[in-house]
């Protein structure tokens, strides 16, 4: 089945997401790891806590990443579904 262009767009708008070396690290750190609070990934990565948080916003925005509560805190985690889904229209495409 054909990609819509809409699909297109879409891929491309997480493709630009993760461009940006300090989001793939971040990803890195998540498949790694599973699940991982921003503390974890701001002092695992030596960057600012609100340097992470920013980054971690636009990987969730692009549904890249997916946060569950627990208890005061975040954990982050691959959105494994959509990464999957992501993967399988850039092989659609080639």
């Amino acid at each position: 089945m054909a990609i819509s262009k809409e699909r297109f767009e879409e891929v491309a708008d997480q493709l630009r997401v993760l461009s940006h070396p300090t989001r793939l690290q971040i990803m890195s750190l998540l498949f790694q790891n599973e699940k991982m609070n921003v503390s974890t990934i701001h002092a695992t990565l030596d960057i600012p806590q609100s340097t992470a948080s920013q980054h971690i916003s636009k990987l969730k925005s692009a549904g890249l990443v997916q946060g569950t509560r627990d208890g005061l805190e975040i954990l982050y985690e691959v959105n494994k579904e959509n990464v999957q889904e992501l993967k399988q229209a850039i092989q659609k495409a080639s």
